[in-house]
């Protein structure tokens, strides 16, 4: 059963962390851990995403800096956010956007799949698998 984005005491990390990159805010970086281990994977696409991920805070705020240029430079829309409970603070989430992709000059909807783990509040894990990019 999804969790409830509105209940904000039983709301993962992963949801507050979604929401505040879709507003584009830099409370942001509040939720994520000093060690966060964190890496954006693309199932079947050639493109190079060797520079989206990081080992620290400081590099997930490069990454962060990065995908808001080459990758939303009109920011996104969340369409779709489910996250589930596995257990001993980790967490899966579907995850659905709308965004402009610059790599492809057009606005596009994805589907992705997200791992997480969470430490006191903070976000300290994140696996993302872009599963889909479909034209629109």
């Amino acid at each position: 059963m999804p969790l409830d984005v509105n209940a904000p005491e039983s709301t993962p990390v992963i949801n507050h962390v979604l929401h505040l990159f879709e507003a584009g805010s830099p409370e942001i970086m509040a939720h994520v851990a000093p060690d966060i281990d964190f890496r954006i994977d693309h199932y079947r696409d050639e493109t190079d995403v060797s520079w989206q991920s990081a080992k620290d805070i400081e590099g997930f705020g490069a990454v962060l800096t990065r995908l808001a240029t080459d990758v939303f430079p009109s920011g996104t829309k969340v369409l779709g956010l489910e996250t589930q409970s596995l257990g001993n603070n980790w967490f899966s989430t579907r995850f659905e956007q709308r965004f402009f992709y610059a790599q492809r000059s057009r606005m596009v909807e994805s589907v992705t799949h997200i791992t997480t783990h969470e430490t006191d509040g903070k976000m300290d894990f994140f696996r993302e698998i872009v599963t889909t990019i479909t034209d629109i």
